[in-house]
């Protein structure tokens, strides 16, 4: 499976953007997740979606303003994100798996076994 993220952009607090990460190969029981990371942090689980179940999982922080989703016939997961802060600011990746991410460990990048290169998203005040 190869990964290529994209729609990452400079906006201002408040706005809202939509990032895609699209699938080559086959995407059938892939859990799909995405990560990020600032500037001199660590990398970190924003948001998580299952193919078994749909199910959705996200950071804290992130609830009630990103929605993650997925469309299985054009091999592409989707965060929309809304109410961007300022903190938002990172290098967001996607992330895939079909055999660790259902052990629960949605949020450990070290369950994923495919990664993409990252996009940048510049949230200013």
């Amino acid at each position: 499976v190869q990964l290529q993220a994209s729609g990452g952009g400079l906006v201002q607090a408040g706005d809202s953007l939509r990032l895609s990460c699209a699938a080559s190969g086959t995407f059938s029981y892939y859990g799909m997740s995405w990560f990020r990371q600032a500037p001199g942090k660590e990398r970190e689980f924003v948001a998580a979606i299952s193919w078994i179940s749909s199910g959705t999982y996200y950071r804290d922080s992130v609830k009630g303003r990103f929605t993650i989703s997925r469309d299985n016939a054009k091999n592409t997961v989707y965060p929309q994100m809304n109410s961007l802060k300022p903190e938002d600011t990172a290098v967001y990746y996607c992330a895939a798996d079909r055999e660790r991410f259902y052990s629960g460990n949605y949020y450990d990048l070290r369950t994923y076994a495919y990664w993409g290169q990252g996009t940048l998203v510049t949230v200013s005040s």
